[in-house]
């Protein structure tokens, strides 16, 4: 018999409330938002602006279930900020797209890394088959109570973390099998890869410096750092996607990961080291604003290539 299935309509109702009430604590919502003056639909809202491509205000209104004056009167706050500018879209006059500015980017940046920072201390007293269960509970919640979020049958379950003994070789594993088999490039390059992860570890800088490894339905899947390149410019490095977890935006959200990392740090640019074959991280260094500075044409890794190097401002 299934204590959870003879529950009394009242009785679940009180356990649902019993959790809204521990949740909401844990997590701080009845506190200042982060520490900031922000109110939790504040810092929500900028997390859309942030995180999609010139909406429009209804689209924001829709997906927050929020009234439209109510959502109305935090934009103009924004502006008024200097946050948020308004374009004209060109599909339609009626509507204004929407873009987080310098400003705005810089404003949510550390309330971004805090709300990060603050769900990882939450995990950090568990072990890591206890944090498994909270993330798959968490996971059968959402679908469950939202089925229209996962409109496959498959439930996929992604988590960014920090690294583990054994996930940098496993870093330099990936690079070597993936490029060597879609790419040609030989064992110098596993090389190099080996050479960047062991100064990472070596000369690592905590407060200036992050690495994280994406999982997949608990296996890993890719891999991205931030390293201090000097006090006001940070490099990505080394971003890697097996190729299973590709299609998911997996990319671009590690990507995302390490310019919020970057902006949170002052750092005022963010540079990287790429080749004009890899198509697919091009397309998402540039689809994030980052600009091609410089390229060579050379002979490496048993192949002729052409290195670029992009660049991304991260303030005004």
């Amino acid at each position: 018999m299934s204590i959870v299935q003879d529950l009394p309509d009242a009785a679940a109702v009180k356990a649902i409330r019993g959790f809204n009430r521990f949740y909401t604590h844990r997590i701080g919502v009845l506190a200042p938002y982060l520490g900031s003056e922000l109110s939790l639909t504040d810092v929500r809202v900028l997390y859309e602006l942030a995180h999609r491509e010139k909406p429009v205000a209804s689209e924001i209104a829709r997906d927050l279930q929020l009234d439209n004056g109510y959502l109305s009167r935090i934009l103009r706050r924004f502006e008024s900020h200097a946050w948020l500018v308004r374009e004209p879209d060109a599909r339609d006059a009626r509507q204004s797209l929407l873009r987080l500015t310098d400003a705005g980017h810089a404003a949510f940046a550390p309330l971004q890394q805090k709300s990060r920072d603050e769900a990882a201390a939450l995990i950090a007293p568990l072990s890591t088959p206890e944090r498994g269960r909270v993330i798959e509970a968490m996971t059968t919640l959402q679908n469950l109570l939202d089925p229209a979020a996962q409109p496959t049958a498959a439930t996929r379950t992604v988590l960014l973390r920090e690294p583990q003994p054994g996930d940098l070789g496993w870093v330099v594993q990936q690079h070597g099998e993936v490029y060597a088999r879609e790419y040609g490039w030989n064992r110098d390059f596993e090389g190099l890869v080996a050479d960047i992860a062991g100064e990472f570890v070596r000369k690592f800088q905590p407060d200036w410096e992050r690495c994280w490894i994406a999982e997949l339905d608990g296996e890993r899947v890719g891999a991205v750092f931030v390293v201090r390149k000097s006090a006001t410019t940070a490099k990505l490095r080394l971003l890697i996607l097996s190729p299973k977890a590709r299609g998911l935006g997996l990319g671009g959200r590690l990507t995302d990961e390490c310019i919020a990392f970057a902006r949170a740090r002052g750092y005022r640019k963010m540079v990287l080291w790429t080749h004009s074959c890899l198509v697919a991280a091009r397309r998402i260094y540039a689809a994030r604003g980052f600009q091609l500075v410089a390229s060579e044409p050379y002979e490496g890794f048993g192949q002729q290539l052409t290195s670029e190097t992009w660049e991304l401002r991260l303030t005004a």
